[in-house]
């Protein structure tokens, strides 16, 4: 069927055309050299086996989709949670252009990065040139109060020096000395995104308070600061401001990127959009505590906060689901003076409820889950509440520690008696997992899907369906609004976990007098 002006056909079913498949036939025939499809089978089949995933995880010089960013990622979304802050990367526009367009994708959102675009010369003899002009560029061009510098690969290898090239920017005049310009070094082969989110936080609040804490006192505004670590549910920074709010708690979100990621189409371009002030930042040493949502992934962050602004900040897990909710909230109680409010035990006595209603459901189904540590960590707890069974958890940028961490939580639930906890490990070992395993859904990011499609290739009732809750989701729209904290996200997460359960009964059995057995309207 030809192209026209009426039919305008996407690549799926215009690929379907005949002229399409005779294209894609010949190519293969005349160019790809390629393995007969026997062939093809038996190897796949092979990547299947229990003898696959043992030589799989002896794997050690390649990494096959690490389940993981770099860390600039992480530093370009700090940047934007504060006010009229303009993320800079100190290395290659295409690096930029990939952070860029990574966000994009998630957030359906445009998002405001500059690169000072190092080539070939400024890898041999050093970026400082391309600082003095990139800063110079920025400032003048998009108008930022604060420019927050982070590094990649190329600045890193050669060891560019940040504050050295800042310092030197400012002696000539390229930016104001008093400008705002806190920097982080993030090279991205070490470590990953919440790497990065963690450093180039503690890079801000070192910035503006190392040097100016004489006339701070622990307590003295009265406030809690909250930290939300690498967070890409806008719906996690909204139902934290309305808990706070609920129980009449004063309190400082340290990094808040929600509205110049979610701006309205009404005609007015946004580069920047609501955020943390600078004055908020300075004022945060004041505060009774600061909670680090994600602590896991907040290591140097709370260290500074620790050492510099005398504070406790107090161990918490990440509040997600019933029990670290509950916790957190009662931490909160105990800081601020307030009691939990009423409106929030109403919402905790909705989630009983529904856990309730559902655990028939869900009771005894197997889950694979990965993604990023507190997450990981957090979604295993919820499953145990629900009576589910974390079968494989994996988290490739976390440590011992952490592994131990989710250890121990399975270890107390009858439900996670068998569950294994991976770090270290990609999705490639993921895949190897799901197949040996067999578990009924992943929990994950978007790239499980050519996971669950690999499954589905060795046969129906091999599939394992993924349930999309995590970073990145490319596939699916608007997911980032959603909430994964409180009892808020408990309930958001439950809803979408029973009914994946739900529709796969409803798939497996809706064939007419075969197995429609189990179709029932009712459940």
């Amino acid at each position: 069927m030809p192209q026209s002006a009426d039919i305008v056909m996407p690549s799926y079913p215009l690929f379907r055309e005949q002229e399409y498949k005779d294209t894609l036939k010949n190519k293969q025939e005349a160019f790809e050299e390629r393995i007969d499809d026997a062939k093809i089978a038996e190897v796949f089949e092979w990547t299947t086996s229990e003898e696959y995933k043992e030589l799989n995880f002896q794997r050690q010089a390649l990494t096959v989709n690490p389940a993981k960013a770099c860390q600039p990622l992480g530093a370009v979304l700090c940047a934007l949670g504060f006010e009229k802050t303009l993320p800079y990367v100190h290395g290659s526009q295409g690096c930029v252009a990939y952070f860029r367009t990574y966000f994009n994708r998630h957030f359906k959102e445009p998002v405001a990065c500059v690169s000072d675009s190092m080539t070939e010369d400024a890898a041999v003899f050093g970026g400082q040139k391309n600082m003095h002009a990139g800063l110079e560029n920025a400032k003048a061009l998009y108008k930022p109060e604060m420019i927050a510098v982070s590094t990649t690969c190329m600045a890193e290898v050669i060891g560019d020096d940040l504050n050295a090239f800042i310092g030197n920017a400012k002696k000539e005049g390229s930016v104001p000395q008093e400008f705002p310009t806190p920097f982080a070094h993030t090279p991205s082969f070490v470590g990953s995104h919440t790497t990065g989110w963690d450093n180039m936080f503690e890079g801000i609040i070192r910035y503006f308070t190392l040097n100016y804490m004489e006339d701070k006192e622990v307590g003295s505004n009265g406030k809690i600061n909250l930290v939300p670590g690498f967070e890409t549910y806008l719906g996690n920074y909204r139902v934290m401001h309305r808990m706070m709010k609920e129980m009449g708690v004063d309190y400082t979100m340290l990094c808040d990127p929600t509205e110049v990621l979610d701006t309205p189409a009404d005609g007015e371009f946004r580069m920047y959009e609501g955020g943390t002030t600078i004055d908020e930042v300075k004022d945060a040493p004041n505060a009774k505590e600061t909670l680090f949502l994600q602590p896991w992934q907040s290591v140097k962050s709370k260290k500074y906060v620790k050492a510099t602004w005398k504070q406790e900040a107090a161990a918490i897990n990440i509040p997600m689901g019933l029990d670290y909710t509950d916790e957190f909230l009662m931490k909160i109680s105990e800081i601020s003076g307030q009691p939990v409010s009423d409106s929030l035990t109403l919402e905790r006595g909705r989630l009983v409820d529904m856990m309730t209603d559902s655990h028939a459901w869900l009771h005894g189904k197997k889950f694979a889950v990965y993604g990023d540590a507190d997450f990981v960590l957090g979604m295993t707890k919820f499953l145990l509440e629900l009576g589910a069974e974390p079968t494989d958890v994996l988290c490739n940028h976390a440590n011992k520690r952490w592994k131990k961490a989710v250890e121990k939580i399975c270890a107390e639930s009858p439900f996670g008696q068998n569950t294994q906890v991976h770090i270290g490990k990609d999705l490639w070992h993921f895949r190897s997992l799901v197949f040996t395993n067999q578990p009924d859904f992943m929990i994950g990011n978007s790239y499980g899907k050519f996971i669950q499609r690999d499954t589905l290739q060795k046969g129906k009732e091999f599939e394992v369906p993924l349930i999309r809750i995590g970073f990145p989701i490319f596939d699916r729209h608007h997911m980032h609004r959603d909430t994964t904290l409180g009892y808020e996200g408990a309930i958001y997460m439950l809803k979408t976990i029973v009914n994946a359960v739900l529709e796969r009964l409803d798939e497996e059995t809706r064939g007419m007098g075969t197995t429609d057995y189990n179709y029932d309207l009712v459940r």
